[in-house]
């Protein structure tokens, strides 16, 4: 297939597949081809034992209405919307354990004063935040909280929401690159208290996510699989790994592929969109462009092994009544946190069961990748146990592993993403769009895919005029 007009994207994971649909609305043609023989790349669903496993994102956050709603707007084009499920009200409560105790997270002043999360001398320093000045430096996700929040709010709020997350270290995170949003504030602000105030929202403020939580009917596969399914018959060639893209003349890319069965073939382009991981995204670019691969090269991911557990619901001391749970280090639990996965959305889990997904390895504990699948599924149940009071041994187990699951936004990711724009000027065809850059959520994906649909349609150009 050569089209001039076409758009030729190497990569099916949720960007490559919300640009392909944006760019599809716009009237462009377009051909995807991912390695992955189900489109969605870490986006995977499975049912077994009327449990409904999350492999990877377990939901995302919409924000209902707005030019930051592409999430909705691609919903309603597939129609689809009647499968979009809200996370049921206790989600809005987190635990964070502190001295072998879980908590809530306090949501209001009332319960802030009161809280055993953070200690009274904690609560005492806050104000001082108001008078606390800027730098004029990129800063550490951890440096930022302890300069305006203090090291108490560092280790049982911010580091174990960051943990959460990305599965990252603060100490290594960029408070511009992972959580502009926050950075964003000070600079408006000057205080994150009065941003609270100025806003109205102090969760917000503070880092906590904004939006509703959402997944579809059946689970997070929903989104990627009717995306593939309702683009034009033949668009997404699944099980097919690009080897390696040239320029060719006129302008037109190449890029080479082949398939599992052996078969091999070059598919063709006058614009291209990187949407692959970042090694893989090096890779096919060291050939054209070394520069920009280096930069790729260089991004960090945090390995992550995600570990579904299913119970009989009389087993469980702890109500379940939130979201889940995390860990700070010092409390010295491997484990990262869970997900009450039963208690956020409907039909996860037969009646009288529960379902929970667990978390451990991160930037943080690298090496818990390394055990062996019965020792790692041990120390998660093990851990899970201690935390929620469970008698006896799941009765499901799923375990998923991903040695490079999560990218890491480190100091200096901005900078390493401008030297892989630089390297690309010359390149005028080449494009990239993954989550290695300007946000890790499905819903930031879609957005990021729909902006780039724009780009490269012209529509952002007009808008811009029209404003």
């Amino acid at each position: 297939m050569n089209d001039e007009s076409k758009v030729l994207i190497l990569g099916g994971g949720i960007s490559g597949l919300s640009t392909a649909w944006f760019l599809h609305r716009r009237g462009v043609a377009v051909e995807v081809l991912d390695v992955g023989a189900r489109p969605g790349g870490s986006i995977r669903t499975s049912l077994r034992q009327g449990y409904l496993v999350e492999h990877g994102p377990n939901s995302t956050l919409q924000k209902p209405g707005g030019k930051d709603d592409a999430l909705g707007r691609m919903v309603d084009d597939l129609e689809i919307g009647g499968r979009l499920i809200e996370a049921a009200p206790a989600g809005a409560k987190r635990y964070v354990m502190r001295e072998g105790r879980l908590h809530p997270l306090p949501a209001s002043p009332l319960t802030f004063l009161t809280t055993p999360i953070f200690s009274p001398l904690a609560k005492l320093r806050l104000p001082r935040e108001i008078v606390t000045g800027w730098v004029d430096h990129e800063e550490s996700i951890a440096d930022f909280v302890r300069r305006r929040l203090g090291r108490d709010f560092l280790t049982y709020a911010i580091e174990p929401f960051i943990s959460g997350v990305f599965a990252g270290d603060p100490e290594q995170l960029s408070i511009q690159a992972a959580v502009p949003r926050i950075y964003g504030l000070e600079q408006q602000y000057g205080t994150l208290i009065v941003a609270a105030i100025m806003e109205g929202k102090a969760a917000k403020a503070m880092g906590s996510p904004s939006g509703r939580l959402v997944t579809f009917d059946e689970g997070m596969e929903v989104l990627p699989a009717t995306i593939a399914e309702k683009l034009p018959s033949g668009t997404v060639r699944g099980g097919t790994e690009v080897i390696g893209l040239r320029p060719g003349e006129g302008g037109i890319w190449h890029a080479h592929w082949r398939t599992a069965q052996g078969e091999s073939g070059v598919s063709s382009a006058r614009r291209v969109v990187l949407a692959l991981p970042a090694l893989a995204a090096a890779s096919v670019l060291f050939p054209v462009a070394p520069a920009a691969s280096q930069a790729l090269s260089s991004l960090a991911y945090a390995p992550i092994a995600s570990v579904a557990l299913g119970y009989s619901r009389d087993r469980i001391a702890h109500p379940l009544d939130g979201f889940g749970f995390l860990l700070p280090r010092k409390e010295k639990i491997r484990l990262l946190g869970a997900l009450f996965s039963s208690s956020l959305f409907p039909d996860r889990a037969q009646a009288h069961k529960v379902l929970l997904t667990a978390f451990i390895g991160g930037a943080m504990d690298p090496s818990a990748l390394n055990l062996p699948d019965e020792r790692l599924i041990g120390q998660v149940h093990e851990d899970v146990a201690r935390c929620l009071g469970i008698q006896g041994e799941p009765e499901f187990v799923r375990l998923t592993r991903y040695q490079r699951a999560i990218p890491q936004y480190h100091l200096g990711h901005l900078a390493r993403i401008e030297a892989l724009d630089r390297a690309l000027e010359p390149f005028p065809g080449l494009h990239t769009r993954a989550n290695w850059r300007d946000g890790i959520s499905v819903s930031q994906c879609v957005r990021n895919g729909e902006l780039l649909a724009k780009r490269l349609t012209g529509e952002e150009e007009e808008e811009e005029h029209s404003a």
